[in-house]
C-alpha cells in the first residue's frame, strides 16, 4: 500500500487556466487584477463589505490586531488551544495574550469562563473556530457589547463554515482567513483581512503595503507599514478554488461522516462532535482523541500509524506549554487541563479532499490494528 498523506490540496477548476492568463498578460505581481477580484468575491462570500489579500493567515492576524490599535498595555482574551500565530500576532503588537481552555466536546474556547478574565486592560477578545466546529458566538457577541470590547475572528479553519446560518468570518470586528495548502481554499500561502469598516480595511491595505502615499510622495513614509503583499498568481488560484468551494465542503462532510461510520465501533478512542445547535461538523481536518483507557500517547499511536504508511498530525500545542512564551514571561498564569489532555492523546488523520473511500477504509483498518 501506498503511503496516505495528511492532506494533499485538489487544483482541478480553473487554476491552470487562470494561471496562464496571469502569464500571457504578464500580470504577476500584486498589481495584477485577480487581486481585487478575489478579494471581491471572497468577502461577498463570507458576508462582508472589504476584503485586504495577504501573504498569509498569520500576517493577516498581525494587520487585524494593529488595525484595531492593539498594543503596549492592552489585554486580548484567546483560546491557549490554538497555532502560536494568534498569540504571536498579540505578542507583537505589544500586548498581553490571556489564555482560556477549550470545551472537551467542541475543542472550542470555554466562552462560558471568558467574563471572568475581562479586566480595564481588555482591548479584545480573538476567537478562533478550530478544526471544523464554529465557536458559540452568541455569548461571545454579547460580552463585547457588554464591555465595550473589539471581536478578531480567526477563522482560517473554517472558510465555506456557517454559525446560526451566517458565514464564518462575518462576525468580529475584523476577522482572518489562511489560504495554506490544507485549507477548504489554497492560494499556496495566502490569507485575508475582512471587515465591515472602510476605516478599518484602508488600514490594513496601507499596512500589507508599506505604507505607500499616492502620487508625488508615494515615498515619502508617514508610518512603517510591512510588505504583506498577494500576488496577483496567488490570487487567481484563489478564484478558481472558491468556484469550487460548495462542491468541496460537501466532499468534506462526506469525508467526516464516513470516518464516523467507520470508526464509531472503535473501543479507546473519541470521535469529533457531528453537530452542536448552531453549527454542523465542517471536518476541516478529521481528529481523535485516546481515551485513558489505552495504555499509550498520541505521540505513540502517530508512530505506530506512520508504521502503516498512515500520514497523521499532532494537535496544536497549547500556549501554555510553548517554551518561547514562557521565556518571553507570557502564557505563565492559569490551569489548562483540556488543553493538555486533548494535547497529549489528540492528532488528526488523513483528510484531504481527494481522499478516497478505499483509502478511508485503510485508514479505519491501520486505526484498528493499533487499538484492538
Amino acid at each position: 500500500m501506498e503511503f496516505i498523506p495528511v492532506n494533499v490540496p485538489l487544483l482541478n477548476g480553473n487554476e491552470k487556466k487562470y494561471l496562464i492568463e496571469c502569464i500571457d498578460s504578464g500580470w504577476v505581481s500584486s498589481e495584477g487584477p485577480f487581486v481585487r477580484k478575489f478579494e471581491d468575491q471572497f468577502a461577498e462570500r463570507v458576508g462582508r463589505k472589504y476584503g485586504v489579500a495577504v501573504s498569509n493567515g498569520s500576517v493577516a492576524l498581525d494587520l487585524a490586531v494593529l488595525a484595531l490599535d492593539i498594543g503596549a498595555g492592552d489585554e486580548v482574551i484567546m483560546p491557549t488551544f490554538t497555532i502560536i500565530s494568534c498569540a504571536a500576532a498579540i505578542i507583537r503588537a505589544g500586548a498581553k495574550p490571556i489564555l482560556v481552555d477549550c470545551d472537551p466536546a467542541t475543542w472550542n474556547m470555554q466562552v462560558e469562563h471568558i467574563e471572568s478574565l475581562i479586566t480595564p486592560q481588555t482591548k479584545a477578545i480573538m476567537v478562533v473556530h478550530i478544526y471544523g466546529l464554529p465557536v458559540d458566538m452568541k455569548p461571545v457577541l454579547a460580552l463585547a457589547e457588554k464591555y465595550g470590547l473589539k471581536i478578531i475572528e480567526d477563522a482560517a479553519e473554517m472558510i465555506g463554515q456557517d454559525y446560526q446560518g451566517k458565514p464564518c468570518g462575518s462576525f468580529g470586528d475584523v476577522s482572518t482567513f489562511s489560504f495554506y495548502p490544507n485549507k477548504h481554499i489554497t492560494t499556496g500561502e495566502g490569507g485575508m483581512v475582512v471587515t465591515n469598516s472602510e476605516v478599518l480595511a484602508e488600514k490594513c491595505r496601507g499596512l500589507r503595503n508599506l505604507c505607500f502615499q499616492t502620487g508625488h510622495e508615494r515615498f515619502i513614509h508617514k508610518k512603517l507599514g510591512f510588505n504583506y503583499r498577494i500576488t496577483n498568481m496567488q490570487a487567481a488560484l484563489g478564484v478558481a478554488q472558491l468556484e469550487s468551494l460548495e462542491r468541496n465542503i460537501e466532499k468534506k462532510r462526506i469525508i467526516g461522516r464516513n470516518y464516523n461510520a467507520l470508526l464509531g465501533m472503535i473501543p479507546g478512542i473519541e470521535l469529533p462532535l457531528p453537530a452542536t445547535n448552531y453549527a454542523e461538523n465542517i471536518y476541516w481536518v478529521y481528529g481523535i482523541i485516546l481515551k485513558e483507557a489505552v495504555p499509550f500517547d498520541a505521540e505513540e499511536a502517530m508512530r505506530r500509524l506512520d508504521a502503516l504508511k498512515i500520514g497523521t498530525r499532532p494537535f496544536f500545542g497549547p500556549m501554555h506549554l510553548q517554551p518561547i512564551l514562557k521565556e518571553m514571561g507570557f502564557c505563565c498564569e492559569g490551569s489548562f487541563p483540556v488543553a493538555e489532555r486533548i494535547y497529549n492523546r489528540g492528532f488528526y488523520l488523513p483528510s484531504g479532499i481527494p481522499l478516497s473511500n478505499e483509502q478511508q477504509e485503510a485508514v479505519a483498518d491501520a486505526v484498528k490494528t493499533i487499538l484492538l
